[in-house]
Formats: structure tokens, sequence, C-alpha cells
């Protein structure tokens, strides 16, 4: 156990006892080395540390680990074995006579589940072909650049012959043409991380630094990534800092103390979810997470990071009664530690890739999420609006009749719309649980479904904000979302689901090709309403800029089945406006409602504007006008 005895330096031990091993990837964990593999792990209270595999038929006298000293950590190294060798760590705690076996925090593969034990590999050795894609990425990701994410979960994607997973390697060429022919910028895959529940869509994650074996290997997940790349595709990983499960095998009492959770229960427990809450305040903790961050942006080229449930690592009292949470030393409900390591997270990935974006799932009206950290913000990159998902989605599900009463759903988002850098996210979170489908949760006949289903996506394409649409949605597949079973692909047989899916490729092509719906997302200047007041007939009407001025769109959105014909509508210029799109047309299933192409504005005043367009309103569909070449 003598050889490679100074895997950890000195160095290391100081940088990983002071919180700032941000590469502490390459350091702990199982690392093939000439013939053989050193094993590291940090479990300060342990009094014994073996490493027990296949290799040594489990026994924990083989190959016991030195403790390098005051830092708590452990290493060896095991001559004979490589890649492959399946492994755990055999802990005795200091305390209580507490033995377990516990899978590596550190392994870079696991067994496939419900096996558990962790799988020594090497991660070198894969080709990159996306160095054109790298090049690009830091304009693709500016504020002012037209993104659409695609939110995908690999098990349920798409399904082979027999209903089984398909792997890695059989996803990518797949998921990439169908994506770029979609028209979507990026990818969002929900969590990849290995985790033992299928049940939990990979949101109980186990191997923070493994990619799951359900589909392949570490290098069949860097070729699907390199594919998507090499299509133009970006990928965001949901990423979870938040919590992790209690399984016996993973980081809760590691070494027999609450080593990376909180010990107290009103601290270190989600009562939602069942799970552990890290203890963000623990420097090593804290660096175990920041340098996973940074192993998915290095190691597999990951393009961005969604932090997931960041409400509940903000808020002390989050989801708890009174009595059931601990007040922070000032005696409020903000968890500083979290916010502290929230902050550092973003500070850190941003200044070695700057060229990455985080966005945070966050449902609160916490402050300045999405501004920089200098300023006294959290340091995202982007937040999801979460109140226009469910103001919209609620005022969507009602049926048109009743529309007028709840107006303020369909508007009340521009209130605040320019205050982050909003993400519009139709997730997988609106398709479970009992809520049914999108399509499904339309009102009305089939019909009328599917009208609603094409209103609410381009009003979300043509609102300011970056869009984020769950897979499924795209084709309005009827069953609710199931992780056991592919996309009802078989739906595309039909022309209204044709339809939808031709009038999402069309928004996310509209969306890329107009200035006005991306360049000014997040600045009051590339908004303006015509008319939100109309709500005894459910309609909207607004202005979408770009820097130009000539970039102009004219959007109006018609929320009840009615077609209004002569309806005059205010716009800033005189001149012929295009019908440049138009969610009633038949090619996607509508009643082919419209304006033969575009109408001539006349000196009519109208709703503040000196010019006006005589238009016909389709029933339940979006209309946008541009002025044909341009403003002079």
């Amino acid at each position: 156990m003598n050889a490679s005895k100074d895997f950890l330096s000195d160095y290391d031990l100081h940088l990983l006892a002071e919180g700032t091993h941000y590469r502490a990837w390459e350091k702990l964990g199982a690392h093939p080395v000439g013939q053989g593999t050193h094993f590291a792990v940090w479990a300060p209270n342990a009094s014994r540390v073996a490493v027990v595999g296949d290799f040594n038929k489990w026994d924990p006298t083989a190959n016991v680990l030195q403790n390098t000293g005051d830092t708590g950590h452990w290493q060896g190294f095991v001559p004979g074995i490589g890649q492959g060798a399946l492994y755990k760590f055999d802990i005795t705690s200091q305390y209580q006579g507490y033995r377990m076996q516990k899978a590596d925090p550190y392994s870079f593969f696991f067994e496939i589940r419900p096996a558990t034990a962790s799988i020594v590999w090497d991660l070198a050795g894969y080709q990159w072909q996306d160095s054109e894609w790298l090049a690009s990425r830091a304009e693709r990701h500016r504020i002012d650049a037209p993104i659409a994410i695609y939110e995908v979960h690999l098990g349920s994607w798409m399904r082979d012959e027999e209903g089984g997973f398909l792997t890695y390697r059989d996803m990518a060429g797949r998921l990439a043409e169908y994506v770029s022919h979609l028209g979507f910028t990026h990818v969002e895959l929900l969590p990849i991380n290995e985790h033992p529940f299928d049940g939990s869509w990979g949101y109980q994650t186990i191997g923070y630094f493994a990619p799951t074996s359900r589909f392949g290997t570490p290098q069949d997940f860097m070729y699907l990534i390199d594919t998507l790349h090499r299509h133009g595709i970006g990928v965001i990983l949901d990423w979870v800092p938040a919590h992790f499960p209690r399984d016996a095998h993973g980081l809760g009492y590691f070494d027999g103390t609450h080593l990376y959770e909180h010990a107290d229960p009103r601290q270190g427990e989600h009562q939602d979810w069942g799970t552990f809450i890290f203890n963000f305040g623990r420097r090593e903790v804290a660096n175990f997470l920041l340098s996973n961050a940074l192993f998915w942006l290095e190691v597999y080229h990951i393009d961005g990071l969604r932090v997931d449930a960041v409400a509940s690592m903000l808020y002390l009292d989050y989801s708890r009664k009174e009595g059931e949470w601990i007040p922070n030393r000032y005696g409020g409900r903000e968890n500083l530690e979290a916010i502290t390591f929230i902050k550092r997270f973003n500070e850190l990935v941003y200044a070695e890739h700057p060229d990455i974006i985080t966005m945070a799932e966050e449902s609160t009206a916490w402050p300045m999420v999405s501004r920089p950290t200098y300023v006294g913000g959290l340091g995202f990159g982007f937040k999801w609006n979460m109140g226009w998902m469910h103001d919209t989605l609620l005022y969507m599900g009602k049926d048109p009749i009743h529309r007028p009463h709840h107006h303020h759903n369909l508007t009340f988002s521009l209130l605040y719309a320019f205050q982050e850098n909003f993400v519009l996210p139709i997730s997988h979170d609106e398709v479970v649980h009992g809520k049914g489908s999108m399509i499904a949760r339309m009102p009305g006949d089939e019909w009328r479904k599917f009208a609603n289903l094409r209103l609410l996506y381009g009003y979300m394409y043509t609102h300011p904000g970056k869009k984020l649409l769950f897979m499924g949605n795209e084709i309005a597949q009827w069953p609710e979302w199931n992780h056991d079973a592919g996309i009802a692909w078989s739906h595309l047989q039909y022309p209204l689901h044709q339809g939808m899916q031709r009038w999402v490729r069309d928004l996310n092509t509209f969306l890329r090709g107009e200035p006005a719906l991306h360049e000014l997302d997040f600045d009051q200047a590339g908004f303006a309403w015509i008319d939100c007041t109309d709500h005894n007939q459910s309609i909207v009407s607004f202005l979408r800029r770009g820097r130009d001025s000539r970039d102009i769109l004219v959007c109006i959105a018609n929320f009840t089945p009615v077609p209004r014909h002569n309806y005059r509508l205010g716009v800033p210029e005189p001149g012929y406006w295009e019908e440049r799109i138009n969610s009633d047309a038949t090619l996607y299933g509508g009643s082919g409602q419209g304006n033969l192409g575009g109408v001539e504005a006349t000196p009519v005043a109208m709703h503040g504007q000196y010019q006006s367009i005589n238009i016909t309103l389709p029933p339940l569909a979006v209309v946008v006008f541009r002025l044909k070449g341009g403003l002079g």
C-alpha cells in the first residue's frame, strides 16, 4: 500500500482543508496509476478505512488505507488493478462502533442499479471534435442571443423496440438531428448523475461525478455531448446541490457522523423529499460541490448548469412550520451559508469559464437572482420565471368564457419581466403528478385544445425572455409524462400533432431570425404594450423591438374562439405591415383565417398611435406583423 505514497501532496491536503481545491476530482476517488490504482477519501471521523472490491473478495483487512493526518483524508495504492474493478470504501467510525461500506463520493462510474459499487475508470482517451462549437459558445450565450431550450429526460425521450433504454451513443445522432431540425439552440438534461431510483428522475443523486451507467460509459456520455455540439446544440445539465438521498451507500452519515449533512434535522433534512441537506457552511462540503460544478464543465464540456430547487437552499424555513427550523445568527430565515455558497459557485464557474451559463430554478421573489454578486446579486446568468409559468397556465386552463375575469394573470408578468434575466419554462414539472399533459390541460374540444396550445406557445415566444419546452410538448402528446416510457411518437401520424410540431419548429426559426424577439429580452426598451386592457374580448397586443430601430414587431393574441373581423390596431409607423406568423394557419391545424399576407396602415389614430391597421384576428391565435422593409 506504499506505492504512489505522495499522490495526495501536502499542498493538496492544505487546499482540501481550506476548501479551495477546485479540481479535487483529480486527487480524490480512484485513479489508475502505473500498475495499480490510487484511492483517496475524506473520512475525518473514521478510525479505519479500507478499500474492498472484487479484486480482494471484499475483504476489509486486505487493503487498508493510511490516514494522512489532521485533514481527515485517507489514501493508498492497490497494485494490480485498473479500469473496471468494482470497489467501495469500508469505513469504521470512531463513534459507536459504526461500520459501513460506502460508494466513492468521487467515483467516475457506477454499477448499473440496483447494484451500488463504484467502478475504477479512466476518463482519458476520448477525442473531442467540438472545437468549433467551443469557439462560438460565448457569442451563442450572450444575453441578447436567441435561446430556446429543449428539456430532455434521457430515459424516456425515446425507447428501443422492446421498450428498453437507448444508450448514450444510440441517442446521440437521433437527439442531435431532431433538436437541430426543430430549431432549438440547447438541450437541458434532467440530472444524469448516478442515482439509485428511476422514479427520482435523477434528482436524488448518489454519484455526483458519474454519469449514470443506465445508458453507457463515461466516454459514451462524452460522445453524446460531442455529437450535440457538432450539430450546433448546447448542453445544459440539471445540477442538484440542494439535497441528496439517504441510501446507505451514499453520502449520508458517511464516517459515522453527519459529515456532508447537518446533524440537526431542523437544518439537515428535507421533509418534502425525504433527503438530506448539504452543510454548505463546511469548507470541505462546499469544496466538494464547487469542484463538481467545474468537473462537468471541464471534463464533459457541459455548456451550462441549471441549479435545482434554489429556493429550498435560500430559506431556512422552506416548507417548515414554526418551531421546525433554526433562525440564522441574526434571527432571520435566510440561509446565510447557502447564500455564500451560491455566490461563490457563480463567481467561480464564470471566472473559470466565462462563456458558460448558469440558471436558477427559484420560485420566490428573492431579489437580484440573476444579477452580479458585486452589486449584491446571487450571480446567476438566468432565472426561471416561475411566476409567468404559473399565471399563464392558470389562465390558459380557464374556459374562454371565464378568461375576461382573469386577464391580470396574462398581463401581470410584464410588471416584473425586466427585473431578472428570465427563462420562460414549460418544464417537466407541469406534466406530471396528475396535472395532465399540456394538450390535455387546454379547455374545449379537440380543435380548441390544439388552438389553445398553439396560442400558448405563440404567446410564450413573443413574450420577453428565453424559452424552455419539455420534450413531448412539441408534439402535443396526450399522455402525461411517464419516466418509464418514451414520448408518444406515434401521435405524429396525425395531422394536428404534425401541425403542432411544425408550429414549434417555425417559432424557433422565427425567434432566431427576428432580433426584436431576443436582443432586448431583458430591457424595458424591447417591449411596449399596444393594448393590455381589452379584457372583455381577451385580447392583448404589444410591440417587440430590437436594437436597430428598423427591427419592430407588432404581436396580437386572441384568447377566445371568436374570430375578430375589422379589429383596428394601433401601429407606430405608416406602410405595409406583413403578416409574418399566424398560429391559425392551416399547415398548423388552424382554420386558415388571416390577413392575406398583410395590411396597409392608415392615418387613423388608435391605441395612442397615429397610424392603425384593420385586421382579421383569428380565433384562439397569435398573429405577428412586421413593417415591410423595416423602418427608415
